[in-house]
């Protein structure tokens, strides 16, 4: 089954258009999935007690995976994974993922938003910004994803 969208049209596009937003549930399961993936094992991922030990408030998110959750955004927007030719960022503040085991409840929230935020007609790119916010506060600063367009 094909879940493709279309692609953004670049003589479509407008500095300051709103791309839409989503909100990513994270557990401290899908962090060990990640740390299994990724082969990054540092406790400060899962183990509580390790993360409190080391001055953490908590159990953190990998930086990769919330950059990754954030990222997710522009490659649905695009269509295409491989239309996103640069993304960076800054890691400002950790995403604190609580012990909800045995519970329904996701242990953080991650609320991802973009906008358009600079066209380039030569190079027929768009830069999108997110805003990356968990427990309300930005996690991530400057945010930006540059995406080449048909």
């Amino acid at each position: 089954m094909s879940t493709a969208s279309i692609a953004p049209v670049f003589s479509e596009l407008a500095v300051g258009q709103d791309l839409g937003s989503r909100s990513i549930t994270v557990t401290r399961q899908d962090l060990v999935k990640y740390a299994g993936a990724s082969g990054d094992f540092n406790p400060i991922h899962w183990n509580e007690a390790f993360a409190t030990g080391v001055g953490l408030p908590g159990v953190i998110a990998h930086g990769m995976f919330t950059m990754g959750a954030a990222v997710q955004l522009v490659t649905d927007w695009a269509g295409d994974p491989a239309a996103v030719v640069d993304f960076q960022t800054r890691f400002t503040k950790p995403v604190l993922v609580a012990d909800t085991t045995g519970s329904e409840e996701p242990g953080a929230v991650i609320e991802v938003s973009g906008a358009i935020g600079a066209l380039d007609a030569d190079a027929g790119t768009a830069r999108v910004d997110l805003t990356v916010v968990s427990a309300g506060q930005k996690v991530l600063m400057k945010a930006q994803a540059v995406v080449r367009l048909a």
